[in-house]
């Protein structure tokens, strides 16, 4: 079989290997996707949800950038929730439950008559090197595709091998073969390779569920949406289910531990710490009667249930017991059984901050290759890699976000700084500007940059840049107006009679400030639409903080390449963890941005040797 030169090539389907290549695309690319089945392009192979705490985040941010995991996850939404609801907005996660169907279709429609993108139907057994660079691809019937850069989204493929209790098989997940050639290639490679494991509950049969005995959680009222861009209407909502494990189920678990493949010795891959299976539920946290459960509905006309909270490895024998000892699953029938999976990663650290493999250029890693887990962390760095996939064959520089600019970025430097023990998730925990990366403003820190490297369609442009302009108008506005103390209280805020003028603006970061009181403060305000006076309430509560963090920011970026005494006691620094004292000792760093690349180190930790450089250079003077 003979095929055309691409540009770029994309090597898997998954939701690494979509935004990788529509964002190659989007570039000007010549791209070919490179897949076992078209029909399983975008499949959601374990849990039918997109977003939550942190992913969510990150899926507002594949957005902002013309990606487009935010905009089909609208379409095939069928629960939207926005988690953490009554805490600032910094920590909210828009969340949704998706029809599995309806994703996999819309984001297959996404390549519909694309012009410079192909999706081929094919295995990738080697890759093509010249010249110490990439120059393509080998399939499995040994015809060859050249390209400049190869972008490898193989998730869970990389000799994956499936467990379910003693039965082991070859697989990349339940129903599709393992990738072992490429696997062989990479190792061949010198790129350090580890195994990392996860898992995934049975599957239950709806009609078999007592649903009227069970909690529901329902749908959000008003569902907080995922794209800047009007996704279009979203599909009828329904409610989840909510059952709890107990201890008849935790008893059955524990007198059959030794059947389970994670603690028989069969896998040894760690697993993903705050994903745990139902055995390390019970084992770990033995003094819990109970855990919940969440029942989600896999779609609309589907009797598929996902129920959320009970992965395993157990054999499928014990999988029924334990299934029908909790309330309202006493008849419930497992179509698939739950199973773990062990796959061969890639050290990040092997990697540049645009995912490109630093000792062979072109060829860059995405996804769960990279040692992370979940959709949204896949789609991230499938975009991340993308873009820079394309902008390393038109010769352009290289598109890095860093840790102050979005959850992307604190990601990728995670990843290629600090490499990863286990599989890594995405938490706003791990972002130290996390009031300024917030879900609410990704396209305002994002688009922008998105539109000075021309992966953003002129649509979106436009729409963003109409939203700025109303963004500056109407601060401009409610930032000039100023009143009385007086004035504040008449209208019903509670301000101190200090005799301070205060604005509009300043009084928004209130939480008792209504649109009423800004009206009567502001009668002109009554022209600024809701969905402005909202982004602007917000941007007035976080304005004090931001504007503290973003000193905060620049502080440290000029004291990255400050120079660390030889001599620097680390052993004596107080608030340093006794596992980085003996990292530092052991390896003396020269810089502040050398520290910062050993394993564990933290952004609190940079700051006290900083601190502590400074401390001893006072002394020499």
């Amino acid at each position: 079989m003979k095929h055309n030169a691409f540009d770029v090539i994309i090597v898997g389907g998954g939701h690494a290997g979509c935004e990788a290549a529509l964002a190659a695309q989007r570039m000007g690319s010549q791209v070919a996707l490179i897949t076992h089945r078209r029909d399983r392009i975008g499949e959601m192979s374990c849990n039918p949800a997109i977003g939550g705490l942190g992913k969510g985040h990150l899926v507002r941010e594949i957005d902002a950038l013309d990606g487009v995991m935010g905009r089909v996850a609208d379409r095939s939404g069928i629960q939207f929730r926005l988690l953490n609801r009554r805490k600032g907005p910094a920590v909210q996660g828009p969340r949704t439950q998706a029809d599995r169907d309806l994703y996999r279709r819309h984001m297959q429609a996404e390549f519909d008559n694309l012009p410079n993108l192909a999706v081929i139907e094919a295995a990738v057994d080697d890759l093509i090197i010249a010249k110490g660079k990439i120059a393509g691809v080998t399939l499995a019937d040994g015809s060859e595709i050249s390209a400049a850069a190869v972008v490898i989204t193989t998730g869970t493929f990389l000799r994956g091998v499936i467990h379910i209790g003693t039965v082991t098989r070859q697989g990349g997940r339940m129903g599709d073969p393992a990738t072992s050639k490429l696997a062989q290639r990479i190792e061949d490679l010198g790129l350090p390779l580890g195994r990392l494991k996860t898992g995934t509950p049975p599957r239950l049969k709806s009609k078999s569920i007592n649903w009227e005995i069970l909690e529901r959680q329902e749908a959000d009222e008003n569902p907080v949406r995922f794209s800047f861009l009007n996704s279009g209407d979203l599909p009828p909502q329904i409610a989840c289910g909510i059952t709890h494990t107990n201890e008849a189920t935790h008893e059955l678990i524990r007198k059959n531990l030794e059947k389970s493949a994670m603690y028989s010795g069969n896998i040894t891959g760690p697993g993903p710490r705050y994903c745990p299976s139902i055995e390390d539920k019970v084992t770990r946290f033995s003094d819990k009667s109970a855990h919940q459960v969440f029942l989600e509905p896999e779609g609309l006309n589907s009797d598929l249930v996902y129920p959320n909270g009970i992965s395993t490895s157990l054999p499928l024998e014990i999988q029924e017991q334990y299934v029908t000892s909790m309330r309202g699953l006493e008849f419930a029938e497992i179509v698939q059984p739950g199973y773990a999976i062990e796959y061969d990663y890639v050290d990040p650290r092997a990697l540049d901050s645009t995912l490109r493999v630093i000792n062979c250029p072109g060829l860059f890693l995405a996804g769960q290759i990279n040692g992370t887990t979940g959709y949204e962390e896949a789609a991230a760095q499938g975009l991340i890699a993308g873009l820079n996939a394309a902008l390393s064959v038109a010769g352009a520089e290289p598109f890095i976000l860093d840790r102050s600019q979005a959850y992307i970025g604190v990601m990728i430097d995670d990843l290629v700084t600090r490499g990863v023990a286990e599989p890594y998730r995405m938490f706003t925990s791990r972002a130290e500007y996390r009031l300024s990366l917030r879900a609410d403003n990704a396209d305002q820190r994002l688009t922008p940059l998105g539109m000075e490297i021309g992966c953003i369609s002129r649509d979106r442009a436009e729409k963003y840049e109409d939203k700025a302009t109303n963004l500056a108008d109407a601060r401009f506005l409610l930032s000039g107006r100023t009143v009385t103390p007086d004035r504040a209280n008449a209208v019903g805020l509670r301000v101190n009679r200090d005799g301070h003028r205060r604005s509009v603006f300043d009084l928004m970061a209130r939480s008792e400030t209504t649109p009423t009181h800004i009206v009567e403060l502001c009668p002109e305000s009554s022209a600024i639409s809701s969905d402005i006076l909202s982004q602007l309430s917000i941007d007035a509560t976080y304005a004090s903080y931001i504007e503290r963090q973003g000193r905060d920011i620049a502080a440290l970026k000029r004291d990255a390449e400050k120079s660390l005494p030889l001599d620097l006691p680390y052993q004596s620094i107080a608030g340093l963890s006794t596992e980085l004292k003996t990292k530092l000792l052991a390896t003396r760093p020269d810089s502040i941005a050398q520290a910062s690349r050993i394993e564990g180190m933290t952004p609190a930790a940079l700051g006290l040797l900083i601190a502590a450089t400074r401390r001893a250079e006072r002394k020499s003077a």
